[in-house]
């Protein structure tokens, strides 16, 4: 069943990179994330690949403020990469300092949410469909889904914008 609108976010465990080392792996989970807070979520297929990296990633570093400025209190970026390269990702796009790179192991999350992809043919295995949501105290009050994980119109940080 895929979420909706209304729906709490399911209970799951992400993975991300501390500071303190190269070998600094963090847990968070789903409910520490979102408890009390709004957050602005994209899900994406993967780094560095063309639309997550043009467009989607993109994107929200350059809204962040405007997210921000419109009461959000996270920007999360969740993808099925390992951390490590999450990680450097983020710092290649300048997005480590306004968005948190959360790892979602497996797809679990992504399937969990009804939003999971089998992109073994490509070579990358489970992923996750590209999406965003706004997530208010754990409960989804803005979800966008693109049709094509080659499309980031719906998804995108200046649609997201328009539901905070």
């Amino acid at each position: 069943m895929t979420l909706k609108v209304g729906d709490r976010i399911p209970s799951a465990t992400f993975k991300w990179m501390g500071p303190d080392s190269s070998l600094d792996i963090r847990n968070s989970t789903s409910e520490e994330i979102f408890a009390g807070k709004t957050v602005a979520v994209f899900g994406l297929p993967g780094a560095y690949t063309p639309v997550c990296s043009e467009q989607h990633l993109p994107g929200f570093v350059e809204l962040a403020n405007e997210l921000t400025a419109k009461g959000v209190d996270t920007i999360a970026c969740i993808s099925a990469n390992d951390p490590f390269v999450l990680q450097a990702w983020g710092q290649e796009h300048n997005a480590d300092r306004s968005i948190k790179m959360f790892c979602d192991p497996g797809a679990e999350f992504a399937k969990s949410i009804g939003l999971g992809l089998d992109l073994s043919d490509f070579g990358l295995g489970d992923r996750s469909e590209r999406y965003s949501m706004i997530v208010k105290d754990g409960v989804v009050e803005a979800l966008s889904v693109e049709e094509s994980i080659l499309a980031c119109d719906a998804s995108s940080a200046d649609a997201l914008l328009e539901h905070v």
